[in-house]
C-alpha cells in the first residue's frame, strides 16, 4: 500500500470514532499576549544551559528572542532548522527534565521559562499558516530506503531530501508517524495532530511512503539494500513484556502499549470496567493510569514493586495522576491473576509484598480487585531483525552504531528506539538527523561527516 500524493501520512485511514477523541490538551496553548510576556522574561543567555539539555540543540534563546520581537516566522525557522518535528516535541518532550529543567531561573529560585509552550506557540503558528521553510535539493541520483515511519525515519528522510537524495519509507502500519501517532498519551498529542505534522514534514516532496510493508517478512533487508544506495533502520520497540505468571492470558489482561495503540486508533468501550490495575512504574504506566481515569474507569490503581519515590517515571506525571484520583500500591509484586467463575476473565491481581531489597515477604499475599489489567513493564527490542546481517552488532537487543548512526555493515545506518532502547521522541529526531548527515557523506564518498 502506497500513501497517496494528497494523503501521504495516511490521515484518511484514521478512524473518526476513536477513544482518544475525548482527550483535550493537558497544557493549553499560550495566547499571543502570554507568549510575548513569557518570551520577554528570558535572559537570552549566551552560553545557554537549556540548549545543551536539548538533544537536538535548538537555539532556544534565539527562537525566544524572535518571539519577543514579533518575528514568529523566524522563530519557527530557528526551531525547525534543528528539529523538523519541533511541533510534536513541543508537546511531548519532558521539558521539566530537559531544557526547562536546566533554565538558569531554577538556580535563582524563580519560575523557569516555559520553553515548551513557547516552542509550541511558534511552530503551531507556522503550520497553521502553511509555511514551508525548506526545499528538496537538486537530485543527487542516489536513493535511500528507511525502515519504519516514526520520528527517527521522518527526521532522516526530510534531511536527506534537502540533500537531494530520493527517499522511500517502508512502514508496516497503515498510518505514519510511529510512536507519535500510536503511542503518545492523547492529552499530550492525539493521533490526528501527529498525522497533520507528518503531512507537513512529507510536504517537502519526493518522499515515497509505502505502508503495510513489514520488512523482514514482506521484503528482506538484503532486497532493500539492492534497491537503494543506503539503508536507515528507524524501527521502534516490539511487543509488551510479559510478567510470566499464571493467568496472564485471561481476558482483559493486556500489554499497556498495545492497549494505548487501540485506544488511540480505535473505538474503545470501557463502560463495563470499574476497576483498573496498571502494573509498572515507568512513564508508560503513568500515561495509562491517567488515560483510564479520563475514559471513565472509577477506580485506577498503579501497582509497583518499589517505593513511590523510587519510580522511574517522571514525578510530575505521577503528581498529575494523583490529582485525577489514581491510587498507588507499593512494594507489590504480581504473582498471578484471579479469574471469574468460568475461568475466562480476570477479576483480580494476586500479589505479594516485597521488602526493601524487593524480595517477597512470606505470608503477605493479597489480591487487588480488577476487571482490567494493563501491564506496563517494558517492551521487547527489535535488534534481532538485523542479527542475521554480517557486520551488524546487536547488544542487549539494541543495534550498535557509532555516534553518527553507522553500523558495522557498509551502507546500513540506524537510529531511534532500536538503537537507544527507548528514549524520548526528541532523541529519535536527533539520531535520525545525525544519521542523515552521515548517509549524505557516505553517498558522496566522504571518509567522515
Amino acid at each position: 500500500m502506497t500513501a497517496t500524493h494528497d494523503d501521504p501520512a495516511g490521515r484518511a485511514r484514521l478512524p473518526s470514532e476513536r477513544a482518544e477523541t475525548v482527550f483535550s490538551d493537558y497544557k493549553p496553548a499560550l495566547t499571543k499576549d502570554q507568549a510575548l510576556a513569557e518570551a520577554n522574561r528570558c535572559l537570552f543567555c549566551t552560553d545557554a544551559p537549556c540548549v545543551k539539555a536539548c538533544p537536538t540543540h535548538i537555539d532556544i534563546p534565539q527562537f525566544i528572542r524572535k518571539i519577543a520581537t514579533g518575528n514568529e516566522e523566524g522563530s519557527a525557522r530557528t526551531i525547525f532548522s534543528a528539529n523538523i518535528l519541533g511541533t510534536s516535541c513541543a508537546r511531548v518532550c519532558p521539558v521539566e527534565v530537559l531544557c526547562v529543567g536546566d533554565c538558569v531561573y531554577n538556580d535563582k529560585g524563580e519560575p523557569p521559562i516555559q520553553i515548551g509552550k513557547l516552542q509550541r506557540y511558534a511552530t503551531d503558528a507556522a503550520l497553521a499558516s502553511g509555511l514551508r521553510f525548506f526545499e528538496a535539493g537538486p537530485d543527487s541520483g542516489k536513493s535511500v530506503g528507511l525502515v519504519g515511519a516514526g520520528p527517527a525515519s521522518l527526521a532522516a528522510a526530510h534531511r536527506l531530501r534537502r540533500f537531494g537524495h530520493r527517499v522511500t519509507i517502508y512502514e508496516k502500519r497503515s498510518v505514519v508517524g510511529g510512536l507519535n501517532t500510536t503511542g503518545i498519551a492523547p492529552h499530550k498529542l492525539r493521533a490526528d495532530a501527529s498525522l497533520e505534522e507528518v503531512a507537513w514534514v512529507l510536504g517537502i516532496g519526493g518522499i515515497d511512503v509505502k505502508t503495510g510493508v513489514s520488512v523482514g517478512t514482506d521484503v528482506s533487508f538484503e532486497e532493500l539494500e539492492k534497491r537503494h544506495d543506503a539503508l536507515f533502520v528507524g524501527v521502534g520497540l516490539g511487543a509488551d513484556t510479559r510478567l510470566g505468571v499464571p493467568g496472564e492470558n485471561l481476558g482483559n489482561v493486556e500489554g499497556a502499549v498495545a492497549w494505548i495503540e487501540r485506544m488511540k486508533l480505535e473505538k474503545l468501550d470501557l463502560s463495563s470496567h470499574s476497576r483498573c490495575v496498571v502494573v509498572g512504574g515507568g512513564n508508560t504506566a503513568l500515561d495509562v493510569v491517567r488515560e483510564a481515569r479520563t475514559l471513565g474507569v472509577a477506580s485506577v490503581t498503579l501497582l509497583y514493586r518499589g517505593d513511590e519515590a523510587g519510580m522511574p517515571g517522571y514525578s510530575h506525571e505521577w503528581e498529575s495522576a494523583k490529582v485525577q484520583g489514581v491510587a498507588g500500591a507499593w512494594r507489590a509484586q504480581p504473582v498471578g491473576f484471579v479469574a471469574n467463575a468460568t475461568g475466562t476473565v480476570v477479576t483480580g491481581v494476586q500479589c505479594v509484598r516485597l521488602d526493601a531489597s524487593k524480595k517477597p515477604i512470606a505470608g503477605t499475599e493479597f489480591v487487588v480487585p480488577a476487571d482490567l489489567v494493563l501491564v506496563a513493564i517494558g517492551q521487547s527490542t527489535l535488534g534481532h531483525l538485523l542479527s542475521s546481517l554480517p557486520g551488524v552488532v546487536i547488544d542487549k537487543g539494541r543495534v550498535v552504531t557509532d555516534e553518527h548512526g553507522r553500523t558495522g555493515r557498509k551502507g546500513l545506518f540506524a537510529g531511534g528506539d532500536c538503537r537507544n532502547g527507548g528514549k524520548e521522541v526528541v532523541n529519535a529526531v536527533a539520531e535520525g538527523d545525525a544519521a542523515a548527515i552521515a548517509i549524505d557523506a557516505y553517498l558522496r564518498g566522504a571518509d567522515h561527516v
